[in-house]
């Protein structure tokens, strides 16, 4: 549905659309440090300005274009860190304190305009920090331990009026319809972060059928509050009766962007209304949440390391990355699912990019069938035969290591009848790496013969 207007006029909505607001962030992406509340409160800002971080830069693509089956001829990590020091802080800081931009992409600069003072002036930089109570909350847990949430407080009863009233008193296209871009008014509310306004559009849209509009991208209001990071308007959202399983253009649930962009508070936010929730949902690169979770967690862990683990805000979003993994396990998340593309799991992903503490969480986690698991292919290829092609990277021996206490096989052959030990590279490395996978390999034989025996 359009709003109805003449060639020479203006729609008769006159807040800024999802895609100006994007346009907005491509014209900000050299900006990667987005003020404080303190600082946009204080600035020559005007009052109804509403700022939002900025955007993040990867996307989750399938395995097929961006995850090759083997790590040979692997990028060139940097030196392995002092292990004396620590990769998570024990109290992580604020999420709006990044330095690398790893944020939602309604990261942008706008206004709000054409809804009055009073409104704006409310909801004066609300997107700097979604919630840093929430934020600041996370931190790594054991494999067997629940990420705990509270959210904010609740909505201002008297704000609430004020917005239902404002809705009241539009005009029946600009509260209900879509402009040429497909947004409602609830979409424009949601990326800007006004909770009572978002609500009250909310209602509105309900009552005729209309919650779960889709904008241009196939987003619904639900999926513009996950990508900006509004875990309140995400519940308040759900409470209405969204749908929890809707899908965008590229078939991303509210789950897999949550996952994907490391929004611990919004994706307890959705886990919340199970058994609703399609926790093996897949995506259009046949992936589901939990993978999306293990690939963001390990851009931003070589990002990290990258740094020489010197930038504290990587070091919190590695962290939320890792909740994210942990809430989707705890949830019910199957390791043992495999992207469609080339059949990995989230181990196989891990592994082949050299994640060495996600493979450490992974390989903690108490399952009864662990050597099944970790010799499960992909392509052919186990999680031991992605580790010996991890050429250069500084974790390649304890992953090698990792793997094979927990089961690993290394007599399996892949489908070019190699051995992980064939895939090694040359050199005194590669050479000894081999011996160990021969004396596991030897190991492994002289057990299964004496269990024979016994027999």
């Amino acid at each position: 549905m359009h709003f109805d207007k003449s060639p020479k006029e203006k729609p008769c909505c006159t807040l800024p659309t999802v895609k100006k607001l994007l346009e907005e962030k491509r014209r900000r992406e050299t900006s990667s440090v987005p003020p404080s509340c303190t600082t946009a409160s204080t600035s020559p800002v005007p009052t109804n300005t509403v700022t939002v971080s900025a955007p993040e830069l990867f996307t989750c693509t399938g395995a097929s274009s961006s995850y090759s089956d083997m790590a040979v001829s692997y990028e060139q990590w940097p030196p392995a860190p002092d292990p004396t020091l620590s990769y998570y802080p024990s109290h992580p800081g604020p999420s709006y304190a990044y330095s690398h931009p790893m944020t939602s992409e309604y990261g942008t600069q706008q206004q709000v305009q054409g809804f009055g003072d009073t409104m704006s002036q409310t909801y004066e930089c609300q997107m700097t920090v979604a919630n840093p109570n929430i934020v600041s909350s996370w931190s790594i847990l054991g494999p067997d331990q629940t990420p705990q949430l509270s959210f904010g407080s609740s909505m201002d009863a008297s704000k609430l009026e004020e917005a239902r009233m404002l809705l009241r008193g539009m005009d029946y296209s600009r509260a209900t319809g879509q402009d040429e871009d497909g947004d409602t008014i609830l979409h424009i509310y949601t990326a800007k972060g006004l909770r009572e306004c978002a609500f009250a559009a909310a209602e509105r849209l309900r009552d005729v059928g209309r919650l779960d509009a889709k904008e241009h991208k196939g987003k619904t209001a639900l999926l513009v509050a996950v990508t900006a990071n509004q875990a309140e308007i995400v519940q308040d959202l759900l409470s209405l009766g969204t749908d929890i399983n809707a899908c965008d253009v590229k078939g991303q649930t509210a789950l897999h962007l949550a996952a994907h962009y490391g929004f611990p508070g919004v994706l307890q936010a959705i886990l919340s209304s199970r058994p609703a929730v399609n926790l093996e949902a897949r995506n259009f690169e046949g992936m589901t949440p939990l993978h999306c979770a293990a690939i963001s967690h390990s851009v931003t862990m070589k990002a990290f390391s990258a740094s020489g683990l010197a930038d504290v805000s990587l070091q919190t979003k590695v962290g939320e990355k890792l909740s994210c993994v942990q809430l989707l396990l705890n949830a019910g998340a199957s390791l043992r699912s495999q992207e469609i593309k080339s059949n990995k799991t989230v181990l196989h992903l891990a592994v082949k990019e050299g994640n060495i503490d996600l493979v450490r969480y992974l390989l903690r986690i108490p399952l009864p069938n662990m050597k099944d698991f970790v010799n499960m292919k992909a392509h052919g290829h186990t999680a031991l035969h992605m580790a010996a092609g991890l050429h250069g990277n500084p974790h390649q021996e304890e992953i090698l290591r990792l793997l094979l206490s927990a089961g690993a096989d290394p007599s399996i052959r892949n489908l070019e009848n190699d051995q992980p030990a064939h895939l090694l590279q040359s050199g005194l490395q590669g050479e000894q790496l081999k011996l160990m996978l021969k004396k596991r390999s030897a190991s492994s034989r002289r057990r299964n013969m004496s269990l024979q025996d016994q027999e």
